[in-house]
């Protein structure tokens, strides 16, 4: 049910959207509607949607054409009900959620809504009148919550991707738990217009995919700006650089990982085991495992419940949670309206609280280009959580409740089977709309990390894989010829902008080369001369976050300046030039093709 296959299929002829519509009510109702389902789309409508994509001509521009796909049941869908998994509190909204409307204006076909932990409290699945819904690997399992019924629907085979919901992990437990990709984009980046929220500030609409690059394709129509949604937001100019996803860097990323003594699995032996697989398998793609102080991640996770936060999940149901605590669940209910004993000095000492860790936090990632976690420490049995459902449901956060208060990006993805036959998952978090990046480095370790597709036998590795831009996201091409080289007196004002070599090369033959007079640091003046038939001259290729640019440009000293520089396999890039003037009584140096070779003949003389 991936993407590229199904599109592969409707190219072919072999199948059209009706004929998958037909299939899958079929699957579904030969399965029962519960516990994964809430309620469907009326059939007759979703096969009428599907014969109006075929008879388009529009196919070739829809990314999504004849897609299925379903959404948790706290976003709105105009003719369903929404419930958010408490049949008294449903509505009929008049009409959808964003992104629902921008999927189906993408050619996506929704099939349905799904469970739930009501009211998108809970990490485990079992909190709803509508059932508990189990793992697809062993049904004695929680399938993680609260986006249960979306990420066992795409496990299933019953669509191809689903949405969920994420406040606390929401989007990537279910996950873990099912052999998925979890996308838990930058808050803001996707609309939560028309979504029932938990806590408002902090939710964001969440994607279950069976790969990195079905995720990428679902989030590049979901995202951009809504001005219905008050906490929408786009990146500025380099808000999501990340230089050390090129594809063809010469410099490692580093990734954090937590001391031992402050890492948690609960007891669980085979899931620390599966931990420690999967940092080798990212080391060997070219990481440096990093060690990090978890502690301040922990605080701060436990201010998520344990703090006022608790309280924006009562003021987005305060009229029903105030007439109708009778019909909600049991723990849903206990840990809702507990909230009402927070006051609002409780919530400014919090924020005073969530700052000072926002500082430490900040300053750890800092250091690393992203974090590598467990998505979850352990799994629990159904009967396991009944029996204990908060503590257990807190266990199941340990690694993921921190997330959005500090408003950090995260991709889940499968990462092996322990020894019982359930599926470990692993997670990248990284800054702020690095969301594109943590996807492709995550699509590469989820290739050496996982064989099948969820809770099928297809192959992830008859999938494709998911392409890395020329350029980072968020990043400039900057080439380098003299004293900003690697070891070179000014190498600092790229380091210290974060940025990061990507290889070594030489220009077009177009170039003479000139060692500066009366220039300390002593530096080069390249020249461009068209139809000029040098042996080219070494640079190196620097990928520099977009809003830094500006202040390297502008520590540039006359006659030096910014233009483009031509490489030898045809590229363009940013890079060093010298004003015609500046090269009047220079020493041409082109004939030895690079300063280090220059450096170098200096060095001997002396």
């Amino acid at each position: 049910m991936d993407i590229t296959s199904l599109h592969a299929l409707y190219q072919s002829g072999e199948l059209t959207p009706s004929a998958l519509v037909e299939q899958l009510f079929k699957q579904i109702e030969s399965e029962s509607l519960r516990p994964v389902w809430i309620s469907l789309a009326p059939k007759q409508q979703c096969l009428a949607h599907a014969k109006s994509l075929e008879s388009s001509n529009t196919r070739d521009n829809l990314p999504l054409f004849g897609i299925p796909f379903a959404v948790k049941d706290n976003i709105d869908v105009a003719g369903l009900p929404t419930t958010a998994g408490c049949p008294a509190y449903a509505y009929q909204p008049s009409a959808s959620a964003t992104v629902v409307e921008r999927l189906e204006a993408a050619g996506a076909l929704l099939i349905g809504k799904t469970n739930m932990d009501q009211f998108a409290t809970g990490l485990v699945g079992t909190r709803s009148p509508y059932g508990a819904c189990s793992s697809v690997f062993n049904s004695e399992y929680v399938s993680g919550g609260s986006s249960s019924g979306s990420a066992v629907s795409v496990a299933k085979g019953l669509v191809s991707f689903s949405l969920g919901t994420d406040t606390a992990g929401s989007g990537r437990v279910p996950a873990a738990f099912n052999q998925l990709v979890g996308l838990k984009p930058t808050r803001g980046w996707i609309s939560a217009a028309g979504v029932v929220p938990a806590c408002r500030t902090l939710d964001c609409v969440s994607v279950f995919a069976e790969t990195c690059g079905d995720a990428t394709k679902v989030f590049e129509v979901l995202r951009g700006f809504d001005p219905k949604d008050a906490y929408s937001r786009t990146p500025a100019p380099g808000n999501n650089a990340a230089p050390w996803a090129a594809k063809k860097s010469t410099s490692s990323f580093r990734f954090g990982i937590p001391k031992q003594e402050t890492l948690n699995f609960f007891g669980d032996e085979s899931a620390a085991a599966c931990y420690q697989a999967a940092i080798h398998a990212l080391s060997g793609l070219g990481g440096e495992a990093v060690e990090i102080d978890y502690a301040p991640f922990r605080a701060t996770a436990e201010l998520l419940y344990s703090g006022p936060w608790v309280a924006e999940r009562l003021a987005a149901i305060y009229d029903f949670a105030n007439a109708h605590a009778e019909d909600m669940d049991p723990t849903v209910r206990q840990i809702i309206t507990g909230a009402s004993r927070f006051n609002a000095v409780d919530t400014f000492r919090s924020e005073y609280r969530l700052a000072e860790l926002k500082q430490i936090t900040t300053s750890i990632v800092a250091q690393v280009d992203f974090l590598f976690l467990p998505t979850t420490p352990t799994a629990y049995k159904i009967s396991e959580v009944q029996a204990s459902p908060i503590q257990l449901n807190s266990n199941l956060g340990y690694y993921t409740n921190f997330v959005n208060l500090l408003d950090l990006a995260a991709v889940a993805i499968p990462a092996g089977f322990k020894p019982e036959g359930m599926p470990f998952g692993a997670s990248l978090i990284g800054p702020a709309f690095t969301d594109d990046s943590l996807l492709r480095v995550a699509d590469t370790l989820h290739r050496k990390l996982a064989t099948t597709l969820g809770g099928s036998k297809r192959l992830l590795n008859n999938t494709p894989s998911l392409s890395s831009p020329a350029t980072p996201e968020g990043c400039v091409l900057m080439a380098v010829v003299g004293a900003h080289l690697t070891g070179q007196p000014l190498n600092w004002q790229l380091t210290q902008r974060k940025a990061r070599l990507i290889c070594t090369t030489r220009t077009e033959p177009d170039y003479r080369f000139y060692v500066l007079p009366n220039s300390t640091p002593a530096k080069p003046g390249l020249i461009y001369e068209p139809s000029f038939k040098g042996p080219g001259i070494e640079v190196e290729v620097w990928a520099m976050p977009e809003d830094t640019v500006g202040t390297f440009i502008n520590a540039i000293p006359a006659p030096l300046s910014i233009g483009t520089l031509r490489l030898e396999d045809g590229q363009q890039v940013k890079g060093f030039l010298c004003e015609p003037a500046g090269i009047a009584g220079a020493q041409e140096i082109t004939q030895l093709g690079g300063w280090r070779r220059y450096l170098k003949t200096q060095s001997q003389i002396r």
